[in-house]
């Protein structure tokens, strides 16, 4: 991996802090993109399949790549992961049965559909790994991985929780499960911020498994637990607002509330004080790029190398109040 693509924990703060500055560069790559490659010349079919439309982040996804896909001349058929490992394996089993120009597959466990993912490949059909690894690190060769850092995801919001609390206080971590990969990276970036302010007590990290209704029960438990919590860090914010409702029906709404997505009703939560943050995990760039990147793999452009790095990391801000609009703005435009 470059030294570009290799960033520090400081170095995504400091470009979070840039606020338009992602947005720009982010234009820039997308016009780019559209000049090296642009809208296939012949009809293109393509499959996909992310964690599961139960998920905010995952239905605006899809509706990005099947937007990007229209425009580029790119027929799009999804197979819905369900946010369940097994039932994603029959969905990417089903898949592996036909014939395609590309695939791209954000996978809910690590290793959960290697074998079909395989067989696409040995077939020649170009796989393109979408926020989560499909597989452990070599096992298989997919043709591009797109993702943000989400190390530095959970970190860059656990900073700006501690911050705001002046670095003193008591915190939650509730997780998304715990063999996903990008769960996994997450929790590392809390971890490695919290290591560094001994003021900060750590009352628990179970997994919410993306799960509203688990994490209104977990939250349930806590609020009768502990008199005192000061924050908490979500690992998406479809969990970090179930967890809001428990809260408010318990008049505990003086929680600082940091997510993961971005997604508009955690944007809505910023606007109106329900949360104090979100870090985006572009959704929109993702899956738009997996169509470009399939076109890329698909086409003759493929044959010179297609320009695709083997790891594209799609950073996004720290949205806070100030950065709300512009934020949600892109997203409706398919962008961020």
């Amino acid at each position: 991996m470059t030294n570009s693509l290799n960033r520090s924990r400081r170095d995504f703060l400091i470009v979070a802090s840039g606020g338009g500055a992602v947005a720009a560069l982010s234009a820039v790559g997308h016009s780019a993109a559209f000049g090296a490659i642009g809208r296939s010349d012949k009809p293109l079919r393509a499959a996909f399949s992310n964690g599961g439309l139960q998920s905010t982040w995952c239905a605006q996804g899809k509706a990005a790549a099947e937007y990007w896909g229209k425009l580029l001349n790119v027929e799009v058929s999804w197979f819905d992961g369900q946010l369940d490992a097994a039932r994603q394996r029959a969905a990417i089993e089903a898949m592996a049965s036909q014939k395609w120009d590309f695939v791209a597959i954000q996978a809910n466990n690590v290793g959960s559909v290697t074998e079909p993912v395989q067989k696409m490949i040995n077939a020649g059909i170009p796989v393109i790994a979408m926020d989560t690894l499909i597989a452990p690190e070599g096992e298989v060769t997919v043709y591009s991985h797109l993702g943000a850092d989400n190390e530095a995801m959970g970190a860059a919001i656990t900073e700006a929780l501690i911050t705001k609390l002046g670095g003193k206080g008591k915190m939650i971590m509730t997780q998304g499960p715990l063999d996903h990969t990008g769960a996994q990276d997450r929790t590392k970036g809390f971890e490695s911020v919290v290591r560094s302010y001994p003021g900060i007590e750590v009352l628990d990290t179970q997994p919410g498994d993306w799960d509203v209704a688990k994490v209104a029960r977990l939250w349930e438990a806590y609020l009768a637990k502990y008199p005192q919590i000061d924050a908490a860090f979500f690992h998406s914010d479809d969990m970090a607002l179930a967890a809001y409702d428990v809260m408010k029906a318990h008049s505990r709404t003086s929680i600082l509330i940091g997510g993961i997505d971005a997604m508009p009703p955690a944007i809505d939560a910023v606007f109106e004080g329900r949360m104090f943050a979100t870090v985006r995990n572009p959704s929109c760039l993702i899956h738009q790029g997996a169509i470009i990147a399939g076109i890329a793999a698909a086409t003759a452009v493929s044959k010179g190398g297609g320009g695709v790095p083997g790891r594209v990391i799609t950073e996004g801000p720290v949205v806070t109040l100030e950065r709300a609009a512009g934020m949600r703005w892109l997203q409706d435009q398919f962008l961020m």
